[in-house]
């Protein structure tokens, strides 16, 4: 009885812990979002060969965010982060037309993960700052998430190196994210919902 009061009690106002993977094609703005929401800032980045791991306070929620590298050679090594995931945060480069299918290729793989059928899925339609860039709509039909029948998803629009947007889709997501641990699913690959 105690032990559930006290996980009830976590789950309304103690700090939650949730595990997030984030992907998108090489040079989509993982890493500068990542460290953006970490730290506050934007800093000189490299492609990611492997991964980052940060933990990210917002609010009452700490997201353990791991920023896998987006590469072609390193995609198929992403299932193995799949494992115990709560959360997908997808980051589109919204000025990247000519790979939108290549975009939505790799998120329909991922989202078809048995591991990942009960993850909350953010979409950061990054790069909205440039002209040209595709808006969220057009990245939204690009990917097919209107075709996503049974899942929890989201659509941001964003600017990764002034912050615009980051916050507003966590919002989302950690909502999303107890509201779903509240309702008991369960991160480890089967659907509750």
């Amino acid at each position: 009885m105690g032990q559930a009061f006290r996980k009830l009690f976590d789950t309304f106002f103690g700090n939650s812990e949730m595990r997030v993977v984030m992907l998108g094609l090489d040079a989509a703005g993982k890493t500068t979002i990542l460290y953006k929401l970490h730290i506050g800032e934007v800093l000189s980045t490299v492609p990611t060969i492997g991964f980052n791991v940060e933990k990210v306070q917002y609010k009452n929620v700490v997201f353990t965010v791991w920023d896998v590298g987006g590469q072609e050679k390193l995609r198929p090594l992403w299932r193995h982060y799949f494992n115990n995931t709560d959360g997908l945060i997808y980051v589109v480069d919204s000025l990247d037309r000519e790979r939108i299918g290549k975009a939505k290729q790799e998120f329909q793989a991922i989202i078809r993960d048995p591991f990942m059928l009960n993850a909350a899925i953010l979409v950061f339609a990054n790069k909205q700052d440039m002209k040209g860039a595709m808006t969220p709509m057009e990245v939204c039909e690009g990917l097919g998430l209107y075709d996503l029948k049974n899942r929890k998803w989201h659509i941001q629009g964003a600017c990764a190196l002034k912050g615009d947007g980051l916050y507003e889709g966590l919002d989302w997501l950690s909502s999303t994210l107890k509201d779903l641990k509240a309702a008991g699913y369960s991160s480890v690959g089967t659907s509750a919902f």
